[in-house]
């Protein structure tokens, strides 16, 4: 089987360990890889070539994606549709893995769905937020990134008699929030799943100071709902608006000065998370779901993605993955209150 591989939005760690896993397994079965450039503008642009052992080999360690990655929608253009169809065609491709988020593996739904192109998932993000699956890889990594990052601002927080808030990455989801404001003991945690209560926050702020504790640490969804104008911002094909304007760190640093007094600094993690190497649970995952995506594919099992449930990799339904976003439950938004003391 020609079996085309490519990996599309943000890029993360353990991509390059599945992109491994893929073909390490298929080479068992088998199978002759082609790698797509730049997500399905690759297949857009017919920008691709052959893919083997030798390439990837050495990739199990590296962040990012040695494929490359785009935002690319090609169902926003029906010429790009047209192409991507008519491309694949062409190629002679026997399936189509695709290793990517909602947006990504939203199009290899909507591939097999309407147009049935034989499509496999890999589930890539560092937001953790597609169903069907316990973790995503990535997830692990942009975390830890995240927890070194406020054990560092703890320091100098408490030496400056300071609030210091962490803004780190999560748009619709604030699984990265929620893991980082949990291990790392932060005082309080905004989550895109739940409204903004600062009068609350500031007067938990105060009770904190009250009973004599010197420093404060925030950590803050970048999806957080804060007051914002949205109705010039730039979007993306999906229709995401950029976030990168909204400065919801900044935000509640100047509100928490404002109302309590205390002299507050905020700190932005940003694309720091999706950089440098997969730690040991992200490369395992990459590697595991990768050659659950050859498997798939050798039993002719299309639409469908390898997700992580429990301990085992299975197959699941790519439509229903991509369906509904996995955003933090209630019961663990309850739990995270219970840390604020």
């Amino acid at each position: 089987m020609k079996v085309g591989i490519l990996t599309g939005g943000g890029d993360c760690p353990g991509l390059n360990p599945a992109i491994r896993g893929v073909v390490y397994r298929g080479i068992d079965l088998g199978f002759e890889f082609v790698g797509i450039q730049e997500g399905w503008r690759g297949l857009v642009k017919a920008n691709y070539e052959p893919l083997g052992l030798a390439d990837v080999e050495e990739i199990i360690y590296q962040g990012g994606t040695m494929l490359g990655s785009s935002r690319t929608n090609p169902f926003k253009n029906p010429d790009d549709l047209n192409a991507v169809l008519a491309n694949i065609k062409s190629a002679k491709f026997d399936a189509i893995v695709a290793c990517g988020g909602e947006d990504t593996l939203g199009v290899a739904a909507k591939l097999y769905s309407q147009h049935g192109v034989p499509t496999v998932g890999v589930p890539k993000t560092m937001d953790n937020d597609l169903s069907c699956t316990d973790f995503t890889f990535g997830f692990d990594t942009a975390a830890g990134v995240g927890l070194d990052a406020i054990d560092r601002l703890r320091d100098t927080a408490r030496s400056h008699r300071r609030v210091i808030v962490l803004e780190v990455m999560g748009r619709h989801a604030g699984w990265v929030a929620w893991y980082v404001g949990m291990a790392g003991g932060a005082d309080w945690v905004t989550l895109p799943e739940e409204p903004l209560d600062v009068e609350a926050m500031c007067a938990h702020l105060n009770s904190v100071r009250a009973r004599g504790k010197k420093y404060a640490l925030i950590v803050a969804s970048e999806g957080t709902n804060i007051p914002t104008d949205d109705t010039e911002a730039v979007v993306d094909s999906f229709g995401h608006v950029n976030l990168s304007n909204r400065n919801v760190g900044e935000y509640l640093a100047s509100e928490i000065e404002k109302r309590t007094g205390w002299e507050s600094r905020h700190a932005v993690v940003g694309h720091v998370h999706r950089g440098g190497a997969p730690t040991l649970f992200d490369r395992v995952l990459g590697m595991r779901v990768g050659m659950k995506a050859a498997d798939l594919v050798n039993n002719r099992e299309f639409g469908k993605m390898a997700a992580l449930v429990g301990t085992n990799v299975v197959g699941v339904d790519i439509v229903q993955a991509t369906s509904v976003l996995k955003t933090v439950p209630a019961d663990l938004l309850e739990l995270i209150k219970s840390t604020r003391k």
